[in-house]
């Protein structure tokens, strides 16, 4: 499974037509964080995730802002299309599949 690049000109009609579960991860190109999550999020979501999608902040500001991105790597869950929540895990296999299962479990979260 590879992170598919996003910007805010297809990330809607891309998020919107995803089925499933789908995680988006708001990065930028001088985030060494972020460039360790990216290679570790294949395995990390790997049966749990449908779609791996980024977003890269710099040429996409205005999804930035829109999801109120403050800082970095951001992660967010949408499922069938439809934001469900943000995701704050450690990047190890248990803790990662234990705080997607949790986010799942619990109703969807507001849109920001």
């Amino acid at each position: 499974m590879n992170l598919v690049e996003l910007t805010e000109f297809d990330f809607h009609p891309r998020i919107t037509h995803s089925k499933g579960v789908s995680l988006v991860m708001f990065s930028g190109p001088d985030c060494g964080s972020c460039r360790r999550l990216e290679k570790l999020l294949p395995q990390l979501a790997a049966g749990r995730v449908a779609h791996l999608y980024k977003v890269d902040i710099q040429t996409s500001t205005a999804l930035a802002r829109e999801y109120e991105v403050f800082h970095l790597p951001s992660l967010f869950l949408f499922v069938d299309g439809h934001f469900h929540a943000p995701l704050h895990a450690e990047p190890t296999p248990e803790r990662f599949s234990a705080a997607i299962a949790r986010a799942l479990n619990e109703p969807a979260h507001e849109e920001p």
